[in-house]
């Protein structure tokens, strides 16, 4: 059977966006990164499963995955990506053993994303972590991390073209200020986009994508403005183009 084609190749036309999604626009990939945090207070907090500013590794070292609930998680399958010492992507399915536990052979520099793939949900939360120092993490019932932070792999260019941040309704006038931080390699973070919003959503597209560099490290953070927990969720999306 022919591979069905995209319509835009015999002459008419179908969105860029979708082109990239099938894999049909070469050295073009798409990228969609989303977070929750249900318990931002009046300190910054990066929006993730873990609570606190987000911890990059220092240096690449195997992961240490582990089940909240120990040997009741045994047999829970699944698959973390990230980045290797010199953030080339890659990815390790794991299945946690009699004691809810796994060590990857591959050694991780960066962590950015892991999902549950068997037929069973955890029963408790599933943590990523080198040493004691955790890099990520599957809440038990979403089987899948909620974390805003990525990294741009070595050879390729991140265009972000969309961010959105959510704040649950507040009836105390609490508001949560949300940016968007960037820290190139060899560098510090640095405020790309910074907004204010109170038990709403923004959505701010990007009419000029911002470009963002190989090795790039980039995540979401807020704070509440009073001391209270205030749930935040955000994400950004783009594509990423391979260098020539």
């Amino acid at each position: 059977m022919a591979e069905k084609s995209s319509i835009s190749r015999v002459g008419t036309t179908e969105p860029f966006e979708l082109q990239i999604s099938r894999g049909q626009i070469s050295y073009h990939t798409p990228l969609f990164k989303y977070g929750y945090n249900p318990l931002i207070i009046n300190v910054n907090e990066t929006i993730w499963d873990g609570g606190g500013i987000y911890n990059y590794p220092s240096s690449a070292a195997a992961l240490d995955v582990l089940s909240s609930v120990a040997g009741t998680d045994s047999g829970i399958t699944g698959t973390v990506f990230g980045l290797d010492t010199n953030y080339q992507e890659i990815q390790e399915d794991f299945t946690l053993d009699a004691s809810g536990e796994y060590t990857t052979t591959a050694e991780f520099l960066r962590v950015y994303r892991a999902y549950i793939t068997g037929s069973s949900s955890p029963t408790g939360n599933i943590t990523f972590k080198i040493g004691a120092t955790l890099h990520a993490q599957i809440t038990a019932g979403e089987n899948q991390t909620l974390m805003a932070v990525y990294t741009v792999p070595a050879g390729k260019t991140l265009y972000v073209t969309r961010g959105i941040a959510t704040h649950g309704t507040d009836t105390s006038g609490a508001f949560m200020t949300v940016r968007f931080v960037t820290r190139e390699y060899g560098s510090i973070f640095r405020t790309a986009t910074k907004i204010d919003l109170i038990g709403n959503h923004i959505d701010f597209p990007f009419d000029q994508p911002l470009k963002i560099t190989e090795k790039t490290d980039l995540e979401v953070r807020a704070i509440c403005s009073k001391n209270q927990n205030n749930a935040i969720a955000a994400t950004f999306e783009g594509i990423l183009i391979d260098n020539a």
